[in-house]
C-alpha cells in the first residue's frame, strides 16, 4: 500500500476536514496524491481558495499541495487509503454520538475496494472500531476485513493554537488489524511524522491510550477545582499553595479553570459510556467530569455573592465576560464553559456583556443563542477574564480600572495578574 501511495498509484481520503483533518490531509498531500472530503459545502469553498475554515493554517500552506477538495462522494472511489477524522461529540445527556463516526463509516463504505485501507483517528472508547465502525464497512461494502481490506487505527494529537507542538512533531500512535496492515499504516505515517510512530500491539490498546490520556488531564484539573474551592473557603491563595508544593521535584503544577473543548471535556464520557455498558460504573472519572462541570455554576455564584456584599442587586449589574473560545489564541467556540458561566449569570437577571476578537460572533449566535459585542463598553461592576488570548494578557489593571465602576470586582480565571498590582479592585482567581 505504502509504495503504490508513495508513487501516486493511489490516493489517501481523508474524510472530515477539522481541526484534526485538514492539517493531516495537508501533510500528506505534500508526498502524495489526496482528496479531501467534508460534507460541508461552504467550508469546502474555503479550502479550495486557500482558507481554513477553523483559522489555524496559514494560506501559504495550501499552496504546492497535491489535493482535491470535495465534497462529493463518488469522487472517493479513487482512493485507496482512508482516514477518518470527523468529530465524536456527546449529547444534551453526555451519551457518545456516534452519528457522524456511523455516516463516514457508511460513505467510505460504499466506495471500498478490495485492497483498501481504513484508519480511524477519531477519539472513541475501546472496541469502538470493530465494534461499531468496521460491521457498518462490511455491510456497505459487502467486502470482509482481513480478506477484502484491512483496518486501523491512529489517534490524533492535534493541540488547536499550539504553534510548537504541532502535527508533524508529535509521536503518532498507530495501530492496524494484523501485522502487515500495521506496518503498512505505520509506513505511510512516518513519512510525514518527523518525531516518528509508536507501534500499539492493537487497535484497543490505541483507543484505550487515546482516551486515557484527556481523561487523566480531566481528573487532575478536577483535583485542582475541588482544591481551589475549599482553599477559597479558608481564604488561601491556590495559585500560591500551587506555587509552593511546585517546588518540590515530582509535583505536577496542573492549574484550576474551567474544562470545555472537544477533547478534556468530553473524552471521559466514552469511557464512562463503555464502562457502564460492561456493568462497572467508575467512580473516580464520574466525579472528576461531575466537579469540571459544576465550575460554571459554581464561579457565577461566588461572582453574584462578591456584588451582592457590595450592596449592588445582580439585576442591576452589568458583567464583562473577555473570552468565549474554549481556549486560548483559537476561535472554535465547541463545549466552551465559558458559555455556561454566562448562562449562570444570566439566571441572577445580570446584564451580561461577552467580548472575543478570536470568535465568529454568527457561530456563537448560532451554537449558544448569545451575542458578541464588538468592543467593551464602560461602568461595568465587574469583568470576568475567562480566556487567556495573547492580546488579554497585554492589558494592565489600569485598563480594567478605566472600563469599571467605583468599588470593581475582577475575576481572572486564567491568574493572568498578580494580586498586588490590582489595588482598587477586588480581586479574586481560581
Amino acid at each position: 500500500m505504502y509504495k503504490e501511495l508513495k508513487q501516486k498509484q493511489g490516493q489517501i481520503a481523508v474524510i472530515g476536514l477539522g481541526y484534526v483533518g485538514l492539517p493531516i490531509a495537508l501533510e500528506f498531500a505534500r508526498q502524495f496524491k489526496v482528496i479531501g472530503f467534508d460534507i460541508n459545502s461552504e467550508r469546502i469553498a474555503m479550502m479550495r481558495r486557500g482558507e481554513d475554515p477553523s483559522h489555524e493554517i496559514a494560506p501559504e500552506e495550501f499552496e504546492g499541495r497535491d489535493i482535491a477538495f470535495t465534497n462529493d462522494p463518488e469522487v472517493l472511489r479513487q482512493a485507496t487509503f482512508f482516514v477518518v477524522a470527523v468529530p465524536t461529540p456527546v449529547d444534551d445527556y453526555k451519551v457518545p454520538d456516534l452519528k457522524p463516526l456511523q455516516r463516514a463509516s457508511e460513505t467510505v463504505g460504499n466506495v471500498l475496494k478490495p485492497g483498501d485501507y481504513v484508519v480511524y483517528e477519531s477519539t472513541v472508547y475501546p472496541g469502538c472500531t470493530e465494534e461499531d465502525c468496521l460491521p457498518i464497512l462490511e455491510q456497505h461494502s459487502g467486502l470482509k476485513l482481513g480478506v477484502d481490506f484491512k483496518i486501523g487505527y491512529s489517534p490524533e494529537r492535534i493541540n488547536p493554537g499550539d504553534k510548537e507542538r504541532t502535527l508533524t512533531t508529535i509521536l503518532k500512535i498507530v495501530s492496524g488489524s494484523d501485522a502487515e496492515a500495521l506496518d503498512e499504516i505505520a509506513a505511510v505515517y512516518e513519512s510525514i511524522i518527523r518525531a516518528g510512530v509508536y507501534k500499539a500491539p492493537t487497535i484497543k490498546v490505541a483507543e484505550a491510550a487515546k482516551v486515557i490520556e484527556n481523561t487523566q488531564r480531566d481528573l487532575n484539573i478536577s483535583l485542582m477545582n475541588e482544591l481551589s474551592i475549599i482553599f477559597d473557603k479558608m481564604d488561601i491563595d491556590t495559585q500560591e499553595v500551587i506555587k509552593a508544593a511546585g517546588t518540590k521535584w515530582n509535583f505536577l503544577k496542573f492549574t484550576p479553570g474551567l474544562v470545555g473543548g472537544h477533547c478534556i471535556g468530553v473524552d471521559p464520557y466514552y469511557l464512562l459510556y463503555k464502562s457502564r455498558q460492561l456493568g462497572y460504573d467508575p467512580q473516580v472519572i464520574h466525579s472528576g467530569r461531575r466537579i469540571n462541570d459544576g465550575m460554571p455554576a459554581y464561579i457565577a455564584t461566588k461572582l453574584v455573592q462578591m456584588l451582592i456584599k457590595k450592596g449592588r442587586a445582580p439585576q442591576q449589574t452589568k458583567v464583562l465576560v473577555m473570552g468565549i473560545t474554549f481556549k486560548e489564541n483559537v476561535s472554535d467556540i465547541r463545549n466552551s464553559k465559558v458559555a455556561d458561566l454566562v448562562r449562570e449569570l444570566m439566571k441572577y437577571s445580570v446584564n451580561v456583556h461577552i467580548v472575543d476578537s478570536h470568535a465568529s460572533p454568527n457561530e456563537v449566535a448560532h451554537e449558544y443563542n448569545l451575542t458578541l459585542m464588538d468592543a467593551p463598553s464602560s461602568q461595568y461592576d465587574a469583568v470576568v477574564m475567562a480566556v487567556g488570548h495573547d492580546e488579554y494578557r497585554k492589558l494592565d489593571i489600569a485598563y480594567f480600572r478605566s472600563i469599571m465602576t467605583a468599588q470593581p470586582v475582577l475575576l481572572d480565571l486564567k491568574g493572568l495578574y498578580a494580586k498586588e498590582e490590582t489595588q482598587g479592585i477586588e480581586y479574586w482567581r481560581m
